[in-house]
C-alpha cells in the first residue's frame, strides 16, 4: 500500500510572530523533526505551504505544494494535499508537532481500511484532525463543505466514515501523549525544548 505524508505548513504564525517550521528544538527545526518521523512510513512527502513561507533544508526531499486556498485555514491545506497526493491513504500532520510517534502513526495507517479518516480522540471528546489519516475519498466531502463556505474540519468529519482512535489506544504507543503536543507561541516552544531534553527526543 502506497502512503503519502502531507505536512501542513501554511499557517500565518500570528501568535509566534515568525515561521514555526524553522524554529529549533534540540538542534533541529520543527519541519526536520516532522520529516524524519514521517520518512519511514512514506512513499512520498508533500509540504503544503504558501510560496513566501520557507525553503526546506537541502537534505530533505519533499514536494512543496502551494496552498490552493490560502487564508482558508487547515481545511484548505488538507484539500490541497489530498489533491496533490497520488495515494489513496495519506498521513496528515501539522508542521509544529515536534514529537510525532512513528509507531502510533503506523498503527493508525493500519486501521484505515474502508474508512474515510482515522482520527485520534482524546480527553473530553477533543479530536486531533491534524494528526490523522485521510483517504482521498474525503475530497468530495471537503469540496461540498467549502462550497458552502464552511471551513471546519470537524464539520465534514461528522459526515464521513471515521474510525476514532481513543485515548487508551494512543496511550499504549505514546504513554506521554507527546505526539499531540503542538507549538502556538513562545511558551510552547520553550516547553518543547524542555521536553526534548527531558525525554531525549
Amino acid at each position: 500500500m502506497e502512503i503519502t505524508s502531507i505536512i501542513l505548513a501554511g499557517g500565518k504564525n500570528l501568535r509566534l510572530g515568525r515561521s514555526k517550521a524553522l524554529e529549533l528544538v534540540n538542534g533541529k527545526s520543527l519541519i526536520e523533526r516532522v520529516f524524519e518521523r514521517l520518512k519511514p512510513l512514506s512513499d512520498e512527502i508533500l509540504v503544503v505551504t504558501s510560496p513566501e513561507q520557507f525553503d526546506l533544508p537541502g537534505d530533505y526531499r519533499a514536494k512543496m505544494t502551494e496552498d490552493i486556498y490560502p487564508g482558508k485555514g487547515p481545511i484548505g491545506g488538507l484539500y490541497t494535499g489530498l489533491m496533490a497526493s497520488k495515494s489513496l491513504i495519506n498521513i496528515v500532520v501539522a508542521c509544529d508537532m515536534p514529537f510525532l510517534n512513528t509507531g502510533l502513526l503506523e498503527y493508525m495507517v493500519g486501521l484505515a481500511g474502508d474508512y474515510d479518516a482515522v482520527v485520534p480522540r482524546l480527553e473530553n471528546g477533543m479530536i486531533e484532525p491534524l494528526h490523522s489519516i485521510y483517504s482521498r475519498s474525503c475530497l468530495s466531502y471537503i469540496e461540498k463543505q467549502m462550497g458552502n463556505s464552511r471551513l471546519s474540519i470537524h464539520a465534514f468529519l461528522d459526515k464521513a466514515r471515521v474510525r476514532y482512535v481513543e485515548r487508551t489506544e494512543s496511550g499504549k504507543l505514546d504513554p506521554q501523549y507527546l505526539s499531540f503536543f503542538n507549538i502556538n507561541d513562545q511558551s510552547d516552544l520553550d516547553r518543547a525544548i524542555e521536553l526534548a531534553e527531558k525525554h531525549g527526543v
